[in-house]
């Protein structure tokens, strides 16, 4: 493996100049999939406007690479506020004097040739923000971000189906159902990773307990026993806070899923059909995990659990990059970018799995963790509060590991995702640990 410190400075162009383009295809394609009706309105509260993302992927890009790095005037100034996440919340954002379609793509093309221009000189050093090329990576890696929420923003809209990809590979069975994880140090978070945000850092050593994990996520088939048994009815599984929620929300089934006669049904980007056993559970708060996991006798297991089932390698004691080693994620590897619009079925990727054994840690779906979302010891902002430090606190839960939406240059073992534990519309799900006992030791 060749890390991006190794690439010098013209490969290094060039990788960035591919990120970029392959990022701004993506949200081209979800955006141009419909019509100019569809883009400017608001298909659910939890959402913006497509158009709105659009328009914001480009205006940060302007900020960072065109104003900051590129040292250039603004190209629109003028809208800096209206596409500042912070100023409006996003059910307020259809009411705002946003670009029109027209005026979004044309906004966000004059800004990636300036962007290409400033790549054409750029130096990688001499400056935090350029080492490696950081500041590009963070824009490619903000953009996959919101091209994942434009995914589930399609996912919430109604009308006929306008995404469209080839299914997963074919799952197969997993020898075990849990595997145990020993107990020790290792080497939690980076500090050496390139394009690593400022929530991964730094490295540092932790410790845990032995603890079983799940082989792979919950499955829809599993969930679905815990709905049958009549869990959502059961305030033994809930916590005071989910059984609250899920009275006061009504759930009875992850979002998207109805009852058909005997069956469950899911819609699945505007297409419904039978719920498919194998798949991972996705569309549920973690609230609905943390009960599923008490109802089957587990629990969910901590940030740093997931950690160090997804990095450890026992044989040498090193974190890995990925549960597969330090090798980029390729299509053997994981289900990632969009590319089949479904969790793959359990067992889908073998190559992908752990040296303990554990699989589907990377893609399919995020995975809820019991964790808060906190910085780790040592944290420093870089290169703004906003991205990560203003949401530290109890409000929200840590999910791990990347789903089907999201793209490999934002997607590692590192990578730390989180979310209001109420939140459904996201590609969430999760599996499931237990603590280890002194018998299963011996």
């Amino acid at each position: 493996m060749t890390s991006i410190d190794d690439l010098g400075t013209d490969r290094l162009r060039e990788h960035v100049a591919t990120q970029l383009e392959r990022s701004r295809a993506r949200s081209v394609a979800l955006t141009d999939a419909v019509d100019e009706h569809d883009l400017v309105r608001q298909h659910s509260k939890l959402m913006s406007p497509l158009v709105w993302d659009f328009a914001h992927i480009g205006n940060q890009e302007e900020l960072w690479l065109v104003r900051d790095v590129g040292g250039r005037e603004p190209v629109r100034a003028d809208i800096d506020e209206l596409y500042d996440a912070f100023k409006h919340s996003r059910s307020s954002r259809p009411e705002l004097p946003l670009l029109s379609p027209a005026e979004a793509r044309q906004y966000v093309g004059e800004v990636r040739n300036k962007v290409f221009d400033v790549l054409e000189t750029a130096r990688f050093e001499g400056r935090k923000l350029l080492d490696g090329g950081f500041a590009f990576g963070m824009i490619v890696q903000h953009e996959q971000q919101h091209d994942e929420t434009m995914l589930a923003t399609h996912q919430l809209r109604v009308g006929a189906p306008v995404l469209d990809a080839p299914p997963p590979p074919p799952g197969r069975p997993l020898p075990v159902q849990e595997v145990l994880v020993p107990g020790g140090h290792f080497t939690m978070g980076t500090s050496t990773e390139a394009w690593a945000l400022d929530n991964e850092r730094p490295a540092h050593q932790t410790h845990t307990e032995p603890y079983f994990i799940d082989t792979a996520p919950v499955t829809n088939a599993q969930y679905a026993a815990f709905i049958d048994s009549g869990g959502y009815a059961d305030q033994r599984w809930w916590s005071d806070a989910g059984w609250a929620h899920v009275q006061h929300a009504k759930l009875v089934a992850p979002r998207f899923w109805e009852r058909v006669g005997s069956e469950w049904y899911r819609d699945r980007f505007g297409v419904v059909a039978p719920v498919v056993p194998d798949e991972p559970v996705v569309h549920v708060s973690f609230f609905e995990a943390e009960a599923y996991a008490k109802w089957a006798g587990k629990r969910l297991p901590t940030e740093v659990e997931w950690e160090k089932a997804a990095r450890f390698d026992p044989a040498t004691g090193r974190s890995r990059r990925y549960p597969w080693g330090d090798e980029e994620p390729t299509e053997k590897h994981a289900n990632l970018g969009q590319r089949h619009l479904q969790p793959a079925p359990v067992g889908a990727y073998p190559a992908g799995a752990s040296p303990l054994g554990v699989h589907q840690l990377i893609g399919d779906v995020w995975e809820w963790t019991s964790s808060d979302f906190h910085g780790y010891t040592g944290f420093e902002v870089f290169p703004y509060a906003e991205y990560s430090q203003v949401f530290f606190g109890p409000e929200y839960k840590v999910l791990r590991g990347g789903s089907f939406g999201a793209d490999p240059a934002a997607v590692r073992s590192t990578f730390r995702n989180w979310d209001y534990p109420i939140r459904r519309q996201i590609f969430a799900g999760f599996r499931c640990a237990r603590d280890a006992k002194a018998a299963e030791l011996s």
